[in-house]
């Protein structure tokens, strides 16, 4: 497993052990402070797990499991890779930030910077799944199914 995959497999983990605590701090604040939180701690516990640590975990072992590109594909580029781990990592960690305190004081600026860091990690997804395209391919399985192998 190289570098690039471990980053997006370990930060995967980290978002939701803090997606988890985020979780667990909104049962506390409703069922044993009585206080509750708004729909802003929600969105972000929710896409902290769904998009930091699934998406983030999808990515990772799909850039270890996928076939090796080929030498003629030009969208793969371990760099872009790379630079698209930073995105997601950067956008998803500062969009739950931003969204965490909207939960105690919601601002116009704030509204802006979950939109923004909520763009930002569509633009990773896209570039990600560009550049990887070409290794979604079949590698000796087509020649199974030919001979009539059902998966």
């Amino acid at each position: 497993m190289f570098s690039t995959v471990r980053y997006f497999i370990k930060t995967s983990v980290i978002f939701l052990i803090v997606g988890i605590l985020t979780g667990l701090y909104m049962s506390i604040s409703k069922y044993l402070l009585n206080i509750g939180y708004s729909q802003e701690l929600i969105s972000a516990h929710t896409h902290l797990i769904l998009v930091g640590s699934v998406m983030m975990m999808i990515m990772g072992v799909a850039l270890w499991f996928f076939p090796r590109a080929e030498k003629e594909d030009k969208k793969y580029n371990p760099d872009l890779i790379l630079a698209t781990y930073w995105l997601m990592t950067f956008s998803t960690a500062l969009r739950y930030i931003f969204q965490v305190s909207a939960n105690f004081f919601l601002s116009e600026i704030l509204r802006i910077l979950i939109a923004v860091c909520s763009i930002l990690q569509v633009i990773a997804i896209i570039l990600f799944f560009y550049s990887m395209w070409g290794r979604i391919r079949p590698v000796g399985s087509q020649y199974r199914e030919a001979k009539g192998e059902k998966f």
